[in-house]
């Protein structure tokens, strides 16, 4: 037998939140938190179903090629980091106007940062609970 296999890191369009009744639905009964170039509001899910994600860009942030950019460093982050998730979330990214100029690795610590002070890190819910 060979060792298991490393988690999938795909991010497939059934995970992702597309219609309106969906960030409508977080907006309302989600909880909230802004960090960073991020805000994200969150649900948690039963366990067993899947993490779903969105991500929010304002026509305010700039032209189609600044809000594309914005989309695809916060779907990365969260991409990379998924299976960090302490439990199955429905989750929007709301992209702020820091966001504008910012390389990947500014980003990706402003996602940890955001999703370590909501408690929706594996390590953050090992740290609160010892």
């Amino acid at each position: 037998m060979g060792a298991a296999s490393p988690p999938r890191l795909r991010l497939g369009r059934a995970r992702r939140l597309r219609h309106s009744r969906d960030f409508a639905r977080l907006r309302r009964e989600g909880q909230r938190l802004a960090h960073g170039c991020l805000a994200a509001n969150w649900q948690r899910q039963a366990a067993g179903a899947p993490t779903h994600l969105g991500v929010i860009t304002s026509g305010k942030l700039g032209n189609a090629v600044v809000r594309n950019r914005a989309r695809r460093l916060l779907r990365e982050a969260f991409r990379r980091h998924q299976h960090g998730l302490a439990g199955p979330v429905d989750l929007i990214l709301v992209a702020r106007q820091s966001i504008v100029g910012r390389g990947f690795p500014e980003v990706e610590r402003d996602f940890l940062a955001t999703m370590r002070r909501a408690g929706l890190l594996k390590s953050a819910a090992l740290a609160a609970a010892g």
